[in-house]
């Protein structure tokens, strides 16, 4: 950049909600910087008109008007209300992602973003995805608060020690962006960033494949649970000692004392280190805590596992219907 450039105002615009959000920044300065202006001015010369000079008298007392009072509140009102409803609606749109997008695993830790893709590829502080595809990623921290920023993209995320977090985007331009920690973790916050590089999907196909990427998400995650031993209570045989896993994903469970709670990664994880806390119903607190056992990375692939184990049901149907087709 030369002596006659000056720095942009806002980072690129890089993402299917960046330009909208954009939008509704300038929005929201603009009516803010015109009445503040406008005030401002008013002020100024209302001040100097109606300044006392020598001999006045006290001035006139105005006891109001009811319709400067109903246009002075129910204009700004309307204002404000704009603000909400395009605001609430955007912010809506940015925190549920698409059917079916890409899932990307992300593990925070001091100072360094590790990575890890469901087809197996990990990467430390660099993340490639392809353009123009939902990208979903699941987050958490080994140690503290971290945030996921990627100012192109105009999205945000803290990432929690203790707890899964989530955030989706869409890039729609290849090319390198900026990511940053943008919640102070330490010492070394500054220095933890990293970048984004963005590729067209059949560029994203041949890196994905190259370089030995190595068992999937799925296959380390069954690989965990046969060197656990989960499999010794948590069988699909009747009289087993843990519940099935087969289609827990996502479905209703129902506790012990009352009550229920949806199977979403985070409860998964929860039952993996917090074991007690939530009880299935039928069945007794006899499954060990493997907090301290395994890291962060060992309880995303085990939730990867389980969430690939689909239901018995669906699979039975399936099974029979590619058999009556066969048959025809």
């Amino acid at each position: 950049m030369n002596g006659s450039q000056l720095p942009p105002l806002l980072p690129p615009s890089a993402s299917t909600v960046s330009g909208e959000l954009d939008l509704l920044f300038a929005y929201i300065t603009a009516i803010s910087v015109f009445f503040a202006v406008g005030i401002a001015v008013a002020l100024a010369v209302l001040a100097v008109l109606y300044r006392r000079k020598p001999g006045d008298g006290p001035p006139p007392q105005i006891h109001g008007s009811t319709a400067l009072e109903l246009v002075w509140t129910v204009i700004p009102l309307l204002i404000v209300m704009s603000f909400f409803v395009w605001g609430t609606d955007l912010f809506f749109r940015m925190r549920t992602p698409p059917i079916e997008p890409l899932e990307i695993f992300v593990v925070g830790k001091q100072w360094m973003w590790k990575i890890q893709h469901q087809e197996g590829p990990r990467e430390i502080n660099e993340l490639h995805i392809p353009v123009g595809q939902p990208i979903k990623l699941t987050m958490t921290s080994e140690d503290v608060i971290h945030s996921f920023s990627v100012p192109a993209f105009r999205v945000k995320q803290d990432v929690l020690p203790g707890r899964y977090t989530t955030m989706w985007f869409e890039a729609t331009k290849t090319g390198t962006f900026h990511l940053f920690c943008t919640e102070y973790c330490g010492t070394e916050h500054a220095g933890m960033g990293g970048s984004i590089i963005v590729m067209e999907p059949n560029e994203y196909q041949v890196w994905l494949g190259g370089g030995g990427a190595g068992e999937s998400l799925t296959d380390a995650g069954e690989r965990l649970f046969g060197q656990l031993g989960c499999a010794t209570c948590h069988g699909d045989q009747a009289g087993a000692r843990g519940p099935s896993l087969t289609g827990v994903y996502n479905s209703e469970v129902s506790l012990a004392g009352g009550g229920s709670v949806t199977a979403d990664e985070s409860y998964l994880r929860e039952s993996i280190l917090e074991p007690a806390t939530n009880i299935v119903a039928g069945y007794d607190a006899i499954m060990p805590t493997y907090r301290g056992q395994i890291s962060e990375e060992g309880v995303l692939q085990l939730v990867a596992y389980i969430r690939s184990l689909g239901d018995p049901a669906a699979a039975g149907a399936t099974g029979a219907a590619a058999a009556g087709e066969a048959g025809q």
